[in-house]
């Protein structure tokens, strides 16, 4: 277990449980779904956890990648897709450690839940106000490959719950809980209570604000999708940076434009590198 303390806040990172974040605290009162890193047991419990080689669903567990199929894993129960990559389910090292930083690393042989090498490292920088993080991505196969990235947190929904954010595009999500289709949106602007949402965003511009009676939060990224899951049976709200859209590479394997959908291939040797804050202070 990592422990990371700067002023009053405080940071878990269990490693073996895929490099997750046990638990994030402002004192006594949990910015993240928290658990202390000794008492986890699952990284389904976890404040956050990283998603690397790629962010939400692969539909079907079936890699449609430049012109040949790749069968992947179900990963998460009865569902038949494969979701989040593979990191969350995999032990890291530490590398580097101290009060206030922590560099992680996990290194992939292919598989039958990722075709392609690769290696990967996340850091942690906590300082007063603030948890900075970097993960970074490097494709070690001798073939170009798919990658993405981002992080998936579950902020606590408290009374008064809000959040706001700006985009210009949402995709919706059907029934087997896949995009369907692209529309106008301007992000969102919601009591957190009785959302229900799923989706997500594009063109973000790489702030989204959380309040309630106890702290103020605010998510900063260097990255333009972040995908909001929430509603009124969940006790938090997930609100995920990410590099692509859901199922990005089947998609663009169907005629969708990679732009479009952020989808990155990475050379042999070439990395991806993405950063988010987690800004907390205390309500006024």
């Amino acid at each position: 277990m990592v422990s990371l303390q700067a002023g009053a806040l405080r940071c878990e990172i269990e490693p073996q449980l895929g490099g997750c974040i046990s638990g994030f605290w402002m004192g006594d009162v949990p910015v993240l779904r928290s658990t202390p890193a000794q008492q986890l047991t699952s990284v389904r419990q976890a404040g956050s956890y990283p998603l690397v080689p790629f962010s939400n669903r692969v539909a079907q567990a079936r890699l449609d990648y430049m012109g040949t199929q790749y069968p992947l894993m179900p990963n998460n129960g009865d569902e038949p897709h494969a979701i989040h990559g593979v990191g969350w389910q995999r032990p890291w090292r530490v590398l580097e450690q101290d009060d206030r930083y922590a560099l992680l690393a996990y290194e992939h042989a292919p598989d039958p839940s990722w075709p392609f090498a690769f290696d990967c490292s996340q850091a942690f920088r906590l300082r007063e106000g603030a948890l900075g993080m970097t993960l970074s991505v490097t494709n070690q196969s001798n073939q170009p490959a798919p990658a993405g990235l981002g992080w998936h947190p579950y902020f606590v929904k408290r009374e008064r719950s809000r959040i706001s954010f700006e985009a210009t595009g949402r995709w919706e999500m059907g029934g087997d809980k896949l995009p369907t289709a692209h529309k106008p949106a301007h992000g969102l602007d919601a009591d957190c209570a009785f959302l229900d949402v799923d989706n997500c965003y594009d063109g973000w511009d790489g702030v989204a604000h959380l309040r309630d009676e106890r702290l103020r939060v605010r998510v900063r990224s260097n990255l333009s999708r972040l995908v909001v899951f929430t509603n009124d049976t969940r006790p938090y709200i997930a609100v995920e940076p990410v590099s692509h859209v859901n199922n990005a590479i089947n998609l663009h394997a169907a005629g969708l434009s990679a732009d479009a959908l952020g989808l990155c291939v990475l050379q042999p040797g070439e990395s991806l590198t993405a950063q988010c804050t987690i800004e907390v202070e205390a309500a006024r």
